[in-house]
């Protein structure tokens, strides 16, 4: 059953989630160089993470749909890998952490999609590629009191 939030006032919510995704060190060179076939690594992987986190209450059964009214990926790029953080921001009755660990997710599977080519073994197989620690690092509720009207009316630079 889906959790009754209808008495929960509306609240700035925040989320950070991050990830990693182990490569090999030619891979990430071929991303840096723009030399991966399937097109822009980072972009394509931003693009998809930024959809993901609009799309996750259709991906999670019990989670609600709620207003996104921000949301960031972005990409550190090591000798190791790729670390990817998806920051998420809303105004409503319910936490962000799905949506942005959803969107780290998919920002990863991405990564990986797009440069399978460059990381397969002779067998066929990925030994090296791995995606791990994924993880929300962080959560604020910021509540709106100094609002007198309805959360529609809110100007943006009022909020954290």
């Amino acid at each position: 059953m889906m959790v009754d939030i209808s008495q929960k006032r509306d609240v700035v919510r925040i989320a950070k989630a991050e990830g990693f995704i182990r490569l090999k060190r030619e891979t990430i060179n071929s991303i840096k160089e723009g030399k991966v076939p399937k097109g822009d690594v980072l972009k394509v992987a931003k693009v998809s993470g930024i959809l993901a986190v609009k799309k996750t209450p259709e991906l999670i059964p019990m989670c609600h749909p709620i207003p996104i009214t921000s949301v960031s990926i972005d990409f550190e790029l090591c000798e190791e890998g790729i670390k990817v953080k998806c920051t998420v921001k809303s105004i409503g009755k319910t936490g962000v952490e799905m949506e942005a660990l959803t969107g780290v997710t998919l920002a990863l599977l991405t990564v990986w999609d797009m440069v399978k080519s460059f990381e397969k073994d002779e067998t066929g197989n990925y030994p090296n590629t791995i995606i791990e620690n994924v993880r929300v690092v962080e959560k604020t509720v910021s509540k709106l009191d100094h609002l007198t009207s309805s959360v529609c009316d809110l100007d943006p630079s009022q909020l954290p």
